[in-house]
Parts: C-alpha cells; sequence; structure tokens
C-alpha cells in the first residue's frame, strides 16, 4: 500500500508521525480521566482503582495536564512533519512555497489568452503575462528559414524551431537558468551559429515522433507555463507581394527588396491550423497579435487557413500590439495606422484594440537606429479610430540599450483591456487587484 511508503527510511516522517500518535494517545487518556471524574460511579472507580495506574494524575488537575501535554506533543510533531516535507518540495533556487502555491492555485484560475506572433517580440509578451496566468498559448510562425532555424529546416526537414524556443523559454518557470543554455550559441565548428535549444528540439523530434510532439515534450522538460503551438505542421514557404506587383518568397529574403509590401501568402495556401490552436482561440478571453515584425511574424500566422476566421468569430477581446520602431525593408515609413490596416486588409476585422506605444525614445537610441534605417512608429491614434479599433496609447518602452517593449507594463495593459470585457465579475476585481499591486510594487 503507497501510505506505507511514509515509514521508509530516510524520509525523515516516522519519528514525528509516532509522536503525533503517542501525543493523540495522551491527550485521550486525560480527557478520559477528566470526564470520569465528573461522573459520580466513574470517580468512585478512579478513587479505588485509578491511582494504582495513574497515581497523582488520575486527578482532575493531572488529568487536564495529560491533555496538555498530548495536544502539545501533537501539534510540534505535525510542524516538524510539515517543515519536513515542505524543505523536501521546495523550490531550489530558494524560493518561497507561497511562490508555488501562487503559481499553481490562482495563476491556474487567470484569464485564458492566446497571443500570436512570432520572433523575440512575442517572449517579451509572454514574459509579462505569465505572472498573471497560467492560461496562456502561444501560436507561433513556422515561416522562418534564416539563420539556425533555416539550416535545421533544410539539412533535417524539420519546421524551424528558433520562434518556438524563444516562446518555451520566454513561459519556463526557471527562465533565466534555461534562458542560458538554450539560448546557448555555438562559436566554432559545425555547429558554429547553432543555438543548444534548436538543436534539443531536433533531437526531440526524432526521438517523439514528431514536430508538435517535440514541443510538447520540451515543454514538460520546463515546467512550461500554458502552451505553446505553431501555426500549423506543414512545411510552409513565406511569400510577399509588393506593390510594384513583385513577388518574393523567404522569410529571410522578403526585407531585402526594398518596396512596400501589399499582401504576404503562404505556399502551400492549403495549410491548417492544430485543432489545439482552434480550441484555444475559441475559449478565450483574449487574443493578442504581437508584438514582432508585421509581414513575416505575425501575418504568416494569419495566412493559416481558418485561422484568421476563428479569430474574427472568437468572443475573446482582439489586440493588436504595434511595434514601436519601423522594420527597414519591411514597415519602411509606416505608422501605427499603416499597420492596423495591413492586418485587417490581409486578415480582415481580426483587431478590437490598437496598443500603441506613445512617449519619448532617448536620442541615443533614435540615432542609432536611424543608421539602420528604423525610426519610431508614429501613433497616428486618429486614424486607426476611423477604420473601427480602438487606441490604447501608453508609455510602453522597456530601459535598456535595444528599444523592446517593458514586459510588465505590456502585460498590464492587456489585462486591463480584458477586465473591461471579461464577464466574471469576482475574476475582474481579483485580477484588477493583483495588477495594481504589481504596479504599486
Amino acid at each position: 500500500m503507497k501510505i506505507l511508503k511514509w515509514l521508509y527510511p530516510g524520509l525523515r516522517v516516522k519519528r514525528w508521525i509516532f509522536l503525533a500518535a503517542l501525543g493523540a494517545l495522551i491527550s485521550i487518556s486525560g480527557t478520559s480521566i477528566l470526564v470520569a471524574s465528573l461522573v459520580p460511579f466513574s470517580r468512585y472507580l478512579l478513587l479505588q482503582w485509578g491511582e494504582h495506574f495513574y497515581g497523582p494524575l488520575s486527578r482532575p488537575p493531572g488529568a487536564v495536564l495529560l491533555i496538555l501535554i498530548g495536544v502539545a506533543a501533537v501539534v510540534y510533531s505535525l510542524l516538524r512533519a510539515l517543515r519536513s516535507i515542505v524543505f523536501t518540495l521546495a523550490p531550489e533556487d530558494g524560493s518561497r512555497l507561497i511562490d508555488v502555491l501562487y503559481s499553481r492555485r490562482y495563476l491556474n484560475r487567470g484569464p485564458r489568452i492566446v497571443v500570436v506572433g512570432g520572433g523575440t517580440g512575442l517572449s517579451v509578451l509572454l514574459r509579462g503575462i505569465k505572472k498573471y496566468t497560467n492560461n496562456i498559448t502561444a501560436i507561433v510562425s513556422v515561416a522562418d528559414d534564416g539563420g539556425s532555424s533555416g539550416r535545421l529546416r533544410g539539412d533535417l526537414g524539420i519546421l524551424p524551431p528558433g520562434d518556438i524556443r524563444n516562446c518555451l523559454v520566454a513561459l519556463a518557470d526557471k527562465e533565466s537558468m534555461m534562458e542560458n543554455l538554450l539560448q546557448y550559441r555555438f562559436s566554432a565548428g559545425e555547429l558554429a551559429g547553432h543555438s543548444l535549444g534548436n538543436l534539443l528540439i531536433a533531437a526531440l523530434n526524432d526521438l517523439a515522433g514528431g514536430f508538435h510532439q517535440a514541443v510538447r515534450g520540451m515543454s514538460r522538460v520546463l515546467a512550461v507555463r500554458g502552451q505553446v503551438l505553431p501555426s500549423t505542421l506543414e512545411n510552409v514557404s513565406l511569400g510577399a507581394e509588393y506593390t510594384d506587383g513583385h513577388v518574393i518568397f523567404g522569410e529571410s529574403n522578403i526585407p531585402g527588396y526594398g518596396k512596400r509590401i501589399r499582401r504576404v501568402f503562404l505556399e502551400p495556401g492549403d495549410c491548417y491550423p492544430l485543432p489545439e490552436a482552434l480550441q484555444a482561440i475559441a475559449e478565450a478571453d483574449a487574443v493578442v497579435l504581437g508584438p514582432g515584425s508585421l509581414y513575416t511574424s505575425i501575418l504568416p500566422n494569419l495566412m493559416v487557413k481558418g485561422l484568421a476566421e476563428s479569430i474574427a468569430g472568437s468572443g475573446a477581446v482582439k489586440i493588436y500590439v504595434c511595434n514601436i520602431m519601423t522594420q527597414p525593408g519591411e514597415t519602411d515609413g509606416c505608422t501605427a495606422g499603416d499597420h492596423v490596416g495591413a492586418i485587417l486588409s490581409n486578415a480582415g476585422k481580426v483587431i478590437d484594440y490598437a496598443i500603441i506605444h506613445k512617449g519619448e525614445i532617448p536620442k541615443s537610441l533614435r540615432e542609432r537606429y536611424e543608421t539602420e534605417g528604423a525610426v519610431p512608429v508614429f501613433p497616428d491614434i486618429k486614424e486607426i479610430e476611423k477604420m473601427g479599433v480602438k487606441a490604447a496609447p501608453d508609455h510602453l518602452l522597456a530601459e535598456g540599450d535595444v528599444v523592446r517593449h517593458n514586459p510588465d507594463r505590456l502585460a498590464r495593459l492587456v489585462l486591463k483591456l480584458v477586465i473591461r470585457t471579461r464577464r466574471d465579475p469576482r475574476g475582474r476585481v481579483s485580477l484588477l487587484y493583483d495588477i495594481n499591486n504589481n504596479e504599486r510594487g
């Protein structure tokens, strides 16, 4: 029987179990003596024979003492047993047990959020969102054909693992340690340029019998909060048609042409999303597009058959997170309204709110990005609202030497938009309380 395992040597629990049992026995004995002393016939028996067994403890004051000793032994032994169990189960990084309980109980009741995109931008949002809910689904583009992902795709015929890896790391419980390991890139030899995380996913692809199974396996290894799903399991190639009619294939080739993009599409066109992705969208409280490259990270997902239609028909609040800077060769000269218009024209009505950075960017950062051909995205709020989309401007820039969204500020803004539409009033109150506490903290 499994209950007997508590008696195995080395668990440091048996001694406290026996002490608790002894304390309970002593307490029961004291209670029996005290009750018996209040009944006339029983009191006579105690006077005749009780002293032979209990001595001075056969009197009421002694019985009370027995009860107190027994209760104290039970409480002490239970506390020591609980301490042994807690120290065994506590995280190795020294986190308090309350953090584990918070993660597994409170966050499991958080809002259901689906995030769609790719690249590093998506992982930024995931790092912030996971502090408020475990019910996260990341739907990630598999159109990447450059760098380590492109090489593995060409050599092994697997789907590109790079963006998937970034999302897995962002949602991992032990994010900092695992990020250093999985993001490590070899700098010499035949593995030069490959990240260890990509190689692990490629190995799991063979061991588990498929890319989706590989991602699931990696999710279990990392104790990922939520789930990460490829947008499709088809080996797709991204194509772009420019305003001059020219067509280019390959995600890594698209920014190099230097013309305004009219639309993007996938080859083959009859690629379909995973059923889990459609189910997550149908049950979601919010669907968030981005942040990330407009034409090569966000829109490729919406080109998968049925995905955009599922988002448009969902009862979830639909949010687009606009980039802070333009992307050379992809969104040159584009305003926030141009970004929103591109999504609406390519994918239909899949946006209710557009989150836009509105605030100053340090001069040193602006100058550095200008040398690369990137400028801040202009927040033309009125143009966005003319398209039937509500603008949600805020200062979202993270401190540092690169222009990125602050994950905490961005997550709080997303969740405030969720609160406006969420049906469960108790969920609204508890979530708003948690957001406000994080802001004050």
